[in-house]
């Protein structure tokens, strides 16, 4: 019988596996373990022609020109079995769980960033494959960047029939036009009920596929673009989760922004847990930079032919703050075309020309 990635109230079982590596060791056996990617050049880090499971990704890289946010300018491509399209397409720092071009220390079960300073990658997501593996990275960055990897996988005969794909895409919110006043006028005005939102249609989509498979959760990176100083909590959009196109309601909806990543009362406060928490909280009063996430590793939502997963960004959608993500699932295959911003729309926002200025204009790439 199979028997492939292991739990700790398994470990003990005998796996019918075997365990291989491809790293970037130095091949002429000195320390320069390590490869260099060139502006604009996009590299394959592996090219595997077997059958089985990738169950962890180790990576750590530096920019040598010293570049902003090259976090989001680095981008995680994964083939499976001669694929043309890419089932993982995101930038490699919003892929291993922080947004916002930066790193930092947190731990969940399926992404961890490791000291230091959040700058050691790891990926526990498991990805099965059946004949082939590629796994590239692209740079757009202007510098060339240095890059130290690990791709550990178990080689196998044969998968169960029912194994699927594992796939991870990124999506950020583009311009939107909200009433004129993005927050909320005193601590208790969302309780109000003042606006009703009965489709869901302007809601913040974070994950939109076609087959079956199950979601298995999401990071979500905000920045906070209100200039206002009374209470301005970023948060209170109610997730709705659309299964096999059912319409609204959909049988999965939710409270609240900070509900569905399992918090409570528009926390302030930074939190790990395995599979939820907030990475970033970054100043008073919800402004600055946030960052969620929520891994459905013990309840994943099925789907036998589309899903659809959205957030309100605010109370029926009554704010225009950043937003970006990245969704983690599992599917039949084939999927949807996956499609990144071009660079310079995936840069954060300049803090300080929001700030002072109140314009939305992002950091040059």
């Amino acid at each position: 019988m199979y028997r492939g990635i292991s739990g700790l109230s398994d470990i003990y079982l005998k796996k019918a596996s075997r365990r291989r590596r491809v790293s970037s060791w130095d091949k002429k056996g000195g320390n320069a373990d390590y490869i260099i990617i060139a502006p604009g050049e996009e590299v394959t880090l592996c090219d595997v022609n077997a059958c089985g499971i990738v169950n962890h990704i180790w990576m750590t890289m530096k920019n040598t020109g010293g570049e902003e946010c090259y976090y989001r300018k680095l981008v995680l491509k994964v083939y499976y079995d001669g694929e043309r399209e890419p089932s993982v397409l995101a930038p490699v720092g919003d892929f291993f769980g922080m947004g916002h071009g930066i790193t930092k220390n947190f731990v969940s079960a399926p992404l961890q960033m490791s000291p230091e300073d959040g700058r050691g990658f790891n990926s526990w997501w498991p990805m099965p494959f059946r004949e082939r593996l590629t796994v590239k990275v692209l740079s757009e960055c202007k510098s060339d960047v240095v890059l130290y990897f690990y791709v550990d996988y178990e080689e196998s005969d044969a998968l169960p029939v029912d194994a699927l794909y594992f796939h991870a895409a990124y999506r950020q919110s583009g311009e939107r036009s909200v009433p004129p006043i993005s927050c909320y006028k005193d601590k208790l005005d969302f309780l109000g009920g003042q606006q009703f939102n009965l489709d869901g249609k302007d809601n913040y989509v974070v994950l939109e596929a076609i087959g079956a498979g199950h979601y298995c959760g999401c990071n979500l990176n905000i920045f906070n673009t209100s200039t206002d100083a009374r209470h301005d909590w970023i948060g209170e959009g109610d997730d709705m989760i659309f299964v096999d196109g059912e319409e609204f309601p959909p049988t999965l909806h939710g409270t609240g922004t900070e509900d569905y990543f399992n918090t409570a009362y528009c926390p302030t406060q930074e939190y790990c847990a395995p599979y939820h928490g907030i990475i970033l909280a970054e100043k008073e009063n919800w402004k600055g930079r946030t960052t969620y996430y929520r891994y459905h590793v013990q309840d994943p939502v099925t789907f036998e032919k589309s899903i659809k997963v959205t957030i309100e960004q605010g109370h029926n959608n009554q704010r225009d703050d950043d937003w970006s993500s990245t969704a983690y699932w599992y599917q039949t295959e084939p999927h949807l075309s996956l499609s990144l911003p071009p660079v310079e729309e995936r840069m954060p926002l300049d803090e300080k020309e929001m700030r002072f200025y109140g314009r939305k204009t992002r950091l040059k790439p």
